[in-house]
């Protein structure tokens, strides 16, 4: 199995971070702040604005007071804004926080988390492809098609892969899978350069290229599934731009709405997509 580590640093996923926490902030200034979410049921824009504060004040709790046991989001009294329209700002004020104490930290050093890396590593990562697909869902509630650049999507599709498997709230879903050897192929149609981790990430055979060429192949087995980046074949492949693959990953596109090509069994990626949607 792949570890889901590509060439960004720390610091490249903490500048990325602080310009999705702009955009997502410069997105929804003006927006309606009862503006259905669609991607997220039952959610308003201020719903999403919210999530998005509480756990960027949760994360930053974490890694600044370095945080070793379990603390969930439900544990740490937040403030909120008591008008909609100052929930911009309010959003901006903890990125910030945030981002400055991701950038204070070692990646290394030890914070809690839900995943088998206990470090602020993970949560820069974490925070990186948590915020940037929230700022897709206000877009989308807004009228507008979100696009994530390239190789921040295809860490995301990596880290999406990795993390899933770790999540506690995945673990009856992934029994579901019932898999017995099937395989599905996810190929984006321009993908990022080659990283200068090319050669490494543990993936067996094949050109150093093909291991960050913008290609995975999932394999499933009784309630798991393994996966490994590179070239390759599927009983299902999906085909499409890196960003619109990683929204397909986290359920905000459909394999139907055109963006994609999908080649084999439908039913196997429609399976796969209502089992690990997030």
């Amino acid at each position: 199995m792949n570890s889901g580590e590509r060439a960004l640093s720390h610091e490249d996923r903490c500048s990325l971070l602080s310009a999705e926490i702009d955009r997502l902030v410069d997105g929804v200034r003006g927006g309606d702040p009862v503006a259905e979410v669609s991607t997220c049921p039952g959610w308003t824009l201020t719903r999403l604005l919210k999530h998005v504060g509480v756990v960027h004040r949760w994360v930053r709790h974490l890694v600044a007071e370095r945080v070793t046991e379990p603390l969930w989001p439900r544990d740490l009294p937040v403030t909120m804004p008591g008008d909609p329209g100052a929930y911009p700002d309010w959003l901006a004020e903890g990125g910030a926080d945030l981002v400055a104490a991701l950038r204070a930290a070692d990646p290394g050093t030890a914070v809690w988390s839900w995943s088998a890396r206990p470090d602020a590593g993970f949560w820069t990562r974490r925070m990186l492809h948590e915020t940037t697909v929230h700022r897709a869902d206000a877009e989308l509630a807004l009228g507008r098609d979100p696009h994530i650049e390239a190789g921040t999507a295809a860490d995301g599709v990596d880290e999406f892969l990795a993390n899933i498997k770790m999540a506690p709230w995945m673990t009856e879903p992934l029994r579901e899978l019932a898999g017995a050897g099937e395989t599905l192929h996810i190929h984006a149609t321009d993908a990022p350069g080659r990283g200068a981790d090319a050669a490494g990430a543990g993936v067996p055979g094949g050109h150093p290229h093909d291991r960050d060429s913008g290609e995975w192949t999932i394999t499933l087995s009784p309630g798991a599934f393994t996966w490994t980046r590179g070239h390759g074949k599927g009983d299902v492949a999906v085909r499409g731009p890196m960003s619109d693959l990683l929204l397909l990953l986290y359920g905000r596109r459909e394999p139907s709405d055109g963006r994609f090509e999908v080649f084999g069994d439908r039913d196997l990626l429609a399976h796969w997509l209502a089992k690990t949607a997030l």
